[in-house]
């Protein structure tokens, strides 16, 4: 049931509660990640709006935005045995394509997934709503 979209605070906690609201796994792995990046570079309890829509062509869109427009993503090269740093490598492997839209007042990382492994909104996810 789509559009979702859900404001919260970027925690930990967070990013499964919104996972299993959501169907497929490339879908769950790029709400992931997404939410994951804020935390990571923008900072813990950063308010976010996450938006999941219908695009073009069949696709489903994701979105996270956070108030911060100078904390640009930046897809990186990953050495061996690196912890951390693949989160974009991921979303880009699986994602049709994905991009940062700009504001005055903060940025939207977004993709688009197509296919069966896109998913949807799960049985009983929320269509609105406050995490």
């Amino acid at each position: 049931m789509l559009p979702l979209t859900l404001e919260l605070l970027a925690l930990p906690k967070v990013v499964p509660e919104v996972r299993a609201m959501v169907d497929g796994d490339d879908l769950r792995l790029c709400v992931s990640e997404l939410l994951t990046n804020v935390i990571r570079h923008v900072g813990e309890a950063t308010p976010v709006t996450v938006r999941i829509t219908a695009a073009h062509g069949g696709r489903l869109r994701v979105g996270v935005t956070d108030p911060d427009p100078r904390v640009w993503p930046v897809l990186r090269e990953v050495a061996d045995g690196a912890e951390s740093g693949r989160g974009l490598g991921i979303v880009e492997a699986v994602a049709v394509r994905w991009g940062v839209e700009q504001s005055l007042y903060g940025k939207t990382v977004w993709c688009e997934l197509q296919g069966a492994g896109a998913g949807g909104v799960a049985p009983g996810g929320a269509s609105a709503g406050t995490c």
